[in-house]
Order: C-alpha cells, then sequence, then structure tokens
C-alpha cells in the first residue's frame, strides 16, 4: 500500500485510498490546500456545494498541471438543491471547471433522496459523473435505497474513527460492495491528545494523526483527512511506511465512544 493505491468500486471505477478533505476551507485557503495536497502526491479531493469552495479547487486542479484524468474528484448535492438535482450537478461543474466529476453524492438523507437517486442514476448513465454514491446514509437508509434503485451506490461517506467505530454499518456496507469513505477521520483534533492513542503513536514513532488515518487504511477505508496546513497535509500523506500490528489495531477497535464531531443522521426517517 502506498500513496498510489486506489480501491476498486462496485462499478469498476477505482478510488485513490486516501484523499483530501476541504469541509471549512474556503478561498485561497482552500485553493491552496488542494495544490499542496497535490504537490505531496494526493490524487483525490472531496468537496461539496454546501462548501462553497468548489470553484477554489477547480483552479487548483488547474494550475496543478496534473492531467485531469488522473484526479479523483468528488462533490456533493445539498438539502436545498433537491427540487433540481440536474441543475445542482451542472453548477458544480461549472463552478469546479470540470467536464465530469468521479464521484458525485446525496450529502443527507434528505425526504427527496429516492427521486434524487434515480437522477443521479441518469446523470451516471449519460457518464456525467465516474460513480454516484450517498453521505451520512445508515444502515436504514442504505436499506430503503437498495430496494429502491437499479444501482448500488459505490461509496457511503460518514464520519469515521477508532472513537465512532461504526462497525455494524461497516460490515453492512462490505456485504452489499459498497465502499465506505471515512471524514473526519482525526475526530477534528479532539482525540489527538488522549493518553491511549498517544501510546500507540510513540510505539510506531509516528503522531496520533498518522496512526487514525492508518487505522482507517487497514479496514480498508478510504479516508480523507481535512488540513489547510501544508505541513499536516504532507504529514497526513506519510502514512504508507508502516503497518499497524493487528494486537494493536483490536485495541484501536476498542477506542469507541460512539463519539460524533459532525452530524448525527441517525435519528433521519
Amino acid at each position: 500500500m502506498d500513496i498510489n493505491t486506489k480501491l476498486k468500486l462496485n462499478n469498476g471505477t477505482e478510488i485513490p485510498i486516501l484523499g483530501l478533505g476541504t469541509w471549512l476551507s474556503s478561498g485561497k485557503t482552500a485553493e491552496n490546500a488542494v495544490l499542496c495536497a497535490l504537490q505531496s502526491g494526493y490524487r483525490h479531493i472531496d468537496t461539496a456545494s454546501f462548501y462553497g469552495n468548489e470553484e477554489e479547487i477547480g483552479e487548483a486542479i488547474k494550475k496543478s498541471g496534473i492531467p485531469r484524468e488522473e484526479i479523483f474528484v468528488t462533490t456533493k448535492i445539498w438539502n436545498n438543491q433537491h427540487n433540481n438535482p440536474e441543475i445542482a450537478f451542472n453548477n458544480s461543474l461549472e463552478n469546479l471547471g470540470l467536464d465530469y466529476v468521479d464521484l458525485y453524492l446525496i450529502h443527507w438523507p434528505v425526504p427527496q433522496r429516492l427521486t434524487t437517486w434515480k437522477i443521479l442514476e441518469r446523470l451516471y448513465e449519460e457518464g456525467r459523473c465516474k460513480a454516484i454514491g450517498v453521505s451520512n446514509f445508515t444502515i436504514n437508509h442504505l436499506n430503503e435505497l437498495l430496494k429502491n434503485s437499479s444501482i448500488i451506490p459505490a461509496v457511503n461517506q460518514v464520519e469515521f474513527s477508532p472513537y465512532l467505530y461504526q462497525q455494524e454499518l461497516l460490515d453492512f456496507c462490505k456485504k452489499n460492495n459498497i465502499q465506505l469513505v471515512a471524514y473526519s477521520p482525526l475526530t477534528r483534533g479532539d482525540k489527538l491528545d488522549n493518553n491511549n492513542l498517544v501510546a500507540i503513536a510513540e510505539k510506531y514513532n509516528k503522531s496520533s494523526a498518522q496512526i487514525l488515518i492508518r487505522w482507517a487504511l487497514q479496514h480498508n477505508i478510504v479516508a480523507i483527512p481535512k488540513s489547510s496546513n501544508k505541513n499536516r497535509i504532507e504529514e497526513n500523506a506519510e502514512v504508507f511506511n508502516f503497518d499497524i500490528s493487528k494486537e494493536d489495531m483490536k485495541l484501536l477497535d476498542q477506542f469507541n465512544e460512539d463519539g460524533r464531531y459532525c452530524w448525527d443522521p441517525s435519528e433521519v426517517i
């Protein structure tokens, strides 16, 4: 496994196992973060219309000089755009300055999710996005979608870390060939000084953040840690020169506190 490692989605599209999250990054900060990530070897950039930074991310991709086909770009439809998902998709493409996106997601399980999914299926069949998926979907949401769709979502992007170890959801996604993508894998920094985590990090001469990222990767989960700091972006990519032992993986699995630092979709019907 290295920074070029990709996992194959259920439609054959390949997604880089490590990506850059860009939530709360805006303006030049977002552009510079993406440029730094691409220069550091990242080839997977995650954004959303809700983040308000698609234009800056598109500009960074253009400035990088890296061929478009080498960069995996994800964006998402936000809650207030479901009255016309195709317009939302077209706006995202225009903002990004791209002819297609690699992955288009429903950002949140809104009431219109099944209707929107049908439109995403058409956009996919037209080749305007290489894969389609969902974000913040629970097992109940996924079961509903699987019963009412002709295309299985390629991805479910959710908050995931040892402190929010959603093993049942992970097992469900694996069983149904849906790739889990972990956002906020670093607990938004809250647990980086946790004594138990620090002890494991010291054992491997790595940072706490690197341990959290590596833990996700060893569970075959795509990780998209967010940072706009050059040193941290580079550090977050330096997770391919060591392995966490089976014993320490089991130990990390037991850190679960059901601790969320973002949205909780569990009560959404």
